[in-house]
């Protein structure tokens, strides 16, 4: 197994992840307003999906996350869809992410193509299909088997993509990352990293200690990055400590842009969050982040800051 950041890496380079894909396309008009969220778009609007993805690798993203964050076998089977289809879609999340590749690999002359972006598959936690906010919680109540068999169809269709590796992201508790990392050894030839979120600069969303998700992650051959994502900007130094004390694994962190949700308004409160990440993306940098992007509300523009800023190291 191959470790798709080494170019980067081996240089000392950052790699630039992109940032948000649901809340940037409900920015752009999109309604997102069932369980499958993004996911939706696989069946309604695959054309907007790439379009964001686009833009991201304009901005400066060196890595694509796909939309397959909240798609699940079971979510696209209450919508009607047979297992032939829900397998067409996992794989055209891929594609879509492979064809705005395409489209930003032919802007440069030959003899000045910049490195090759690359494709993570998400692999969305089971709360991400549950769609009731669990996943910033992780009390399943389901064991590490049964997670690992609701997680394995859409692994094993992603598996034979074009993706170089899996995003294993926003996972709140370590019975899903046991899960995730046994269930890697079923797919050899996949890399992948393993993010948690957080809720506070210490712990999981479940409580649980982020060092000993970091031992955990740090423990899998396949791993080849280990951080936080979807977790308030605040929290990622401090969090990244706690994950350098568990492994010498890569770091990498993906926070979210901070804002406040109101729940009575059901709208996030504009003002409250991170407004200019470049000198946040530096610090991360400073505390050992090795990957770093974006997640919910962030945008192309920031995932731009983050880009120059850290280049320009």
């Amino acid at each position: 197994m191959h470790d798709p950041f080494a170019p980067w890496l081996e240089h000392g380079e950052v790699v630039i992840l992109d940032g948000a894909l649901a809340t940037e396309l409900e920015r752009r008009g999109a309604d997102l307003s069932d369980a499958l969220w993004s996911a939706r778009l696989l069946i309604d609007a695959p054309e907007l999906i790439r379009a964001v993805h686009l833009d991201y690798l304009r901005a400066g993203a060196d890595v694509l996350i796909t939309a397959s964050y909240q798609a699940s076998r079971e979510g696209f089977r209450r919508r009607g869809l047979n297992e032939a289809q829900v397998a067409t879609l996992f794989r055209l999340s891929v594609q879509l992410a492979a064809e705005a590749i395409e489209e930003y690999w032919a802007d440069f002359p030959a003899q000045h193509k910049p490195r090759r972006p690359l494709i993570a598959a998400s692999i969305g936690p089971y709360g991400a299909y549950l769609a009731d906010g669990s996943e910033y919680r992780g009390d399943y109540g389901l064991s590490v088997e049964a997670l690992m068999a609701w997680h394995r169809p859409r692994m094993q269709v992603l598996a034979q993509t074009e993706a170089d590796l899996f995003a294993c992201e926003t996972i709140p508790c370590l019975a899903e990352a046991e899960a995730l990392t046994r269930l890697l050894t079923e797919f050899p030839h996949m890399p992948a990293w393993l993010s948690f979120s957080c809720r506070d600069d210490a712990s999981l969303s479940s409580g649980e200690p982020m060092v000993d998700a970091a031992r955990l992650a740090g423990a899998a051959d396949q791993i080849v990055a280990v951080g936080v994502n979807c977790t308030p900007p605040r929290y990622v130094e401090a969090l990244l400590s706690e994950a350098r004390r568990g492994t010498n694994k890569p770091l990498l962190c993906y926070p979210n842009s901070g804002e406040r949700w109101d729940a009575a308004a059901r709208c996030w409160v504009e003002g409250t969050g991170v407004t200019d990440f470049a000198e946040p993306a530096r610090r991360w940098r400073a505390a050992g982040a090795q990957l770093i992007g974006g997640c919910c509300r962030t945008t192309p523009a920031d995932i731009a800051t983050i880009a120059h800023a850290l280049r320009s190291l």
